[in-house]
């Protein structure tokens, strides 16, 4: 007992937890969320899961670990914005982007709303409202309103992205999305005929980005209120 006990901290000190978030990455990308276990995950290290279980309590805290890692990367590779609105744009799409690398990553968000990587987010885009000039009492609300959509557009982007098989047309599948939508009550959805084009011809991204400069165009509002 004496002799295997060191063997065994020698082997969980040599496998890092950087590199079991690594190799956890590795697999959600290549093959989603459902095939990231212990025993895969093992299996990719080559090694046991009682060195994993040293780093790491559970799947969740994995799940954890690699969401705020994508996260990180993605805040710390963003341009360096000097101006309000180029800045808190830039988070924005940082986000975005990483999500939509890593869908995995938006549907944990969705179940772990006060992960450490929001808490992040949050901090950084509140940081950005001062200078732009939103008052105190709004800064908060602001700040929840641009962190909300920003999570919850970027992960429905995801997995709207996932629900639409390899090789499907993108344009033709919302065209025949609209055309349902209208066709289940032909007569009160106007709104509906009028953009249907749009629907399917619309960009992601832009649109997304257009949705922040809504919200931060009736920050500027309340400002002036």
């Amino acid at each position: 007992m004496s002799k295997r006990a060191p063997q065994t901290a020698r082997r969980a000190d040599a496998l890092s937890k950087a590199r079991i978030v690594e190799a956890a990455i590795e697999i959600l990308d290549a093959r989603g969320e459902a095939a990231l276990t212990f025993r895969a995950l093992a299996r990719h290290l080559a090694t046991g899961s009682g060195a994993i279980y040293w780093h790491i309590a559970d799947r969740n805290d994995l799940l954890a670990a690699a969401t705020e890692d994508v996260l990180a990367r993605a805040l710390a590779k963003m341009a360096r914005e000097e101006e309000p609105r180029a800045a808190i744009g830039a988070i924005a799409l940082a986000v975005f982007d990483a999500i939509d690398a890593h869908p995995w990553a938006g549907a944990h968000l969705s179940r772990e709303p006060w992960h450490s990587a929001v808490g992040e987010i949050f901090e950084r885009i509140g940081g950005w409202l001062q200078p732009l000039g939103v008052p105190m009492d709004a800064q908060f609300d602001c700040a929840s309103a641009l962190t909300n959509y920003i999570l919850g557009v970027a992960g429905q982007n995801a997995a709207n992205a996932r629900a639409l098989p390899g090789g499907t047309d993108r344009k033709a599948s919302l065209e025949a999305i609209a055309a349902r939508w209208i066709q289940d009550d032909p007569e009160s959805r106007p709104f509906l005929r009028r953009v249907a084009a749009q629907l399917s011809e619309h960009d992601d991204r832009q649109q997304f980005v257009a949705g922040v400069d809504f919200i931060l165009a009736g920050a500027c509002v309340k400002q002036s209120a």
